[in-house]
């Protein structure tokens, strides 16, 4: 029981800060406004941090790359198949919304509002994936133009070799530093976001806390029915009925262990043993569920979808013409991999979004509490839909071990 309070106390911290945040805007009405600067500064020094965070998460994890890492069969169809699960995921919660929309009850930014939806330009999608200067790469509202040159810092140095050694320490230093100049700003979360849900309560009502129940309750719905369904089906692509019924008698205790540990790291032990009696041979097990730990991530794409459209219902605007769905799935699919080996990377995903569609600040709040809120659960499928991706690249890479696993 320590345990488990001890790994959700930072979401319990969290929670209570913008619980007393609320209650204080409720209270004291207008008078909270005097607030918002705490929180301007708290999401401030977010904004300022992440730039730095992922372009070292991002360069320095390529740049790390060895020979026996790089893409073999194994590797191409487990990139097939986090990508596609990843994808079927938001996919699934874009329905979800769609049928049970976030309703439109408050519209938090007034520039926001005013703001028309209209398709990318050619001139916009250059805009959004490079930068005619070096120094606009610093800014947030250029992060996927910054994404793509921190891939080509990572793979330049990588092909350096040995010459590029020192350059690859100094990636490795950065992303160490910047972890923490992340957890320590992140220690000031319950006071930053208490302070801003005082003012946002203060300006715009208690209404808002019917948005939050709604998209919370789209969430545990999907993920739940995810959970039970997917990954059903996913075991039966792998081995069939044999296949769901060892995949669910095997999945206990990796799920238990998530919900224990509220982390995709701390369950990759009790997946490790759980693949190996699911019948997965113990090399793609050993590169696929450590790479899933980090890359693999159906739980975070549905929470990543759902804070899109709560955002954009907040802000009054439509989250259903075709450029936004493709760029949120682009986003989703970055969500997961940038997040992985970040402490609070769930927060670097909100950030990274709000910088491509363009949200000022104010986005951020609301993005951050429902992905508090829904995150025991997105825990859940991060960790445990890697073991049944590991089934079913088992079943399509190596079908020496497949019949082993199925004879087993």
């Amino acid at each position: 029981m320590a345990n488990w309070v001890k790994n959700y106390s930072g979401m319990f911290l969290l929670i209570g800060g913008i619980l007393i945040g609320s209650l204080a805007g409720i209270l004291l009405g207008k008078q909270a406004e005097v607030l918002k600067p705490i929180g301007d500064i708290f999401l401030n020094l977010l904004f300022v941090a992440v730039i730095p965070l992922v372009f070292f998460a991002i360069s320095s994890a390529i740049a790390n790359l060895h020979g026996n890492q790089k893409l073999n069969r194994i590797m191409i169809i487990m990139t097939l198949v986090f990508l596609g699960t990843v994808l079927i995921a938001a996919l699934v919660t874009i329905v979800a919304v769609t049928i049970f929309p976030v309703h439109q009850q408050a519209v938090l930014s007034a520039a926001a509002a005013n703001h028309t939806d209209k398709a990318l330009s050619g001139d916009q999608i250059t805009q959004l994936f490079t930068t005619g200067e070096f120094y606009q790469l610093l800014s947030r509202k250029n992060m996927l133009a910054m994404i793509i040159f921190a891939i080509l810092i990572g793979f330049g140095t990588l092909n350096a070799g040995e010459k590029g050694a020192d350059f690859r320490r100094f990636l490795n230093s950065g992303i160490e530093v910047f972890k923490n100049v992340f957890v320590l700003i992140m220690k000031l979360g319950p006071i930053g976001l208490g302070a801003y849900f005082a003012y946002q309560v203060a300006v715009f009502g208690p209404s808002l806390f019917g948005t939050y129940a709604h998209t919370m309750g789209i969430g545990y719905g999907v993920s739940i029915f995810y959970y039970a369904v997917f990954f059903s089906i996913y075991a039966f692509i792998a081995g069939g009925v044999k296949g769901v019924k060892k995949y669910w008698r095997n999945n206990i205790i990796p799920s238990a262990t998530a919900v224990g540990t509220c982390s995709s790291i701390a369950t990759i032990p009790a997946n490790l043993d759980g693949a190996k009696k699911m019948g997965v041979s113990d090399i793609i097990a050993g590169i696929t569920i450590p790479l899933g730990g980090t890359l693999h991530k159906d739980g975070s794409s549905i929470s990543s979808i759902l804070k899109m459209a709560a955002v954009f219902a907040m802000f009054g605007k439509s989250f259903n013409s075709p450029d936004v769905i493709l760029l949120a799935l682009g986003m989703t699919v970055l969500v997961s991999i940038v997040e992985g080996g970040i402490p609070n990377g769930g927060y670097v995903g909100e950030l990274l979004f709000i910088s491509a569609y363009g949200f000022p600040p104010e986005a951020l709040p609301p993005a951050i509490i429902i992905g508090t809120l829904i995150d025991p659960v997105a825990t859940l499928l991060n960790a445990t839909g890697d073991t049944v991706a590991a089934m079913m690249i088992n079943r399509f890479a190596d079908k020496e071990s497949r019949v082993a696993g199925e004879t087993a």
